[in-house]
């Protein structure tokens, strides 16, 4: 007499051939199961208009790892990642920009002065502009700031006996006014860079870094932190007059970030100082 056990791997072996057969006859009573195998629909259900196919080994595989959910990303995670690109210029803000910068054409920054009428004309564009900002609290959404900025125009200016004094009229030139935002650090580091007319291996740069905290959802707080003057040589040219540099580009003080999208900035400081920024570092031209 047979065991029990015998007795139900009979049976279980003789309905595994009678559904194959059935199977055999009438292709469409199939289903794929969720192991990539072939089965007999359930009594009752509706048959495919046609027969599936048993997938692959390969695309079980991929049939068995898709349906493994990936962990989904913490809030802070999805946060940086929303963050890292502001959103483009509106229509209008973008034909905005298109008249401010053929505007600046020729304007070298600002940095030496423009005519009345020329500031005047650039600083109304820059007002309109702001009118359009895409991003309303830019202070509270900083890691759209993070990264290389280059400056395009400023109302800063340098003329007359400052500009004598630090000897940028025909001896030392003025470089590329750069900024980089480190978002994580609270850092922001400016960097002026200069060059001695016929002396085309001294070549350096004026280095301020300070620290910034929100004060609200437009101003950052600015505390100078250090500033660096390299090589040596430019350090001597500029050694009676360096105090009078650090003032003109120190940014201690506040800034309201009043302008952000996707590839410029604007801010105002506590001095009544405007500055337009472009993102990217000098070489990446936009």
């Amino acid at each position: 007499m047979q065991e029990p056990a015998t007795r139900i791997t009979i049976y279980w072996y003789l309905v595994y051939q009678t559904e194959m057969l059935t199977l055999a006859k009438n292709p469409r009573l199939a289903r794929i199961n969720s192991y990539g195998a072939r089965e007999l629909l359930p009594r009752g259900a509706r048959p495919h208009a046609r027969c599936q196919h048993a997938p692959t080994s390969q695309q079980s595989a991929s049939h068995r790892r898709s349906s493994v959910k990936a962990p989904a990303s913490s809030p802070q995670v999805q946060e940086q990642h929303a963050a890292a690109i502001a959103p483009p210029a509106t229509p209008e803000g973008q034909a905005i920009k298109t008249e401010l910068l053929a505007a600046l054409e020729g304007t070298d920054r600002g940095i030496f002065g423009v005519p009345a009428a020329k500031r005047a004309a650039i600083l109304e564009l820059v007002s309109r502009l702001e009118a359009t900002n895409p991003v309303p609290a830019p202070a509270r959404s900083l890691p759209l700031c993070d990264g290389p900025w280059t400056l395009l125009f400023s109302t800063i200016v340098i003329t007359g006996v400052k500009r004598t004094k630090l000897g940028l009229r025909e001896f030392i030139r003025l470089g590329e006014l750069q900024q980089g935002i480190d978002v994580a650090k609270g850092e922001a580091t400016n960097t002026v860079a200069f060059w001695v007319a016929g002396l085309s291996s001294v070549r350096g740069a004026l280095r301020i870094r300070a620290t910034f905290t929100p004060a609200s959802d437009t101003r950052v707080d600015i505390a100078f932190q250090d500033a660096t003057l390299a090589p040596a040589k430019l350090q001597k040219l500029f050694e009676a007059n360096y105090d009078l540099l650090l003032s003109i580009f120190n940014p201690q003080g506040h800034l309201d970030i009043t302008y952000l999208d996707d590839t410029h900035r604007v801010g105002r400081d506590d001095k009544g100082n405007v500055f337009l920024l472009r993102r990217g570092a000098p070489s990446e031209k936009q």
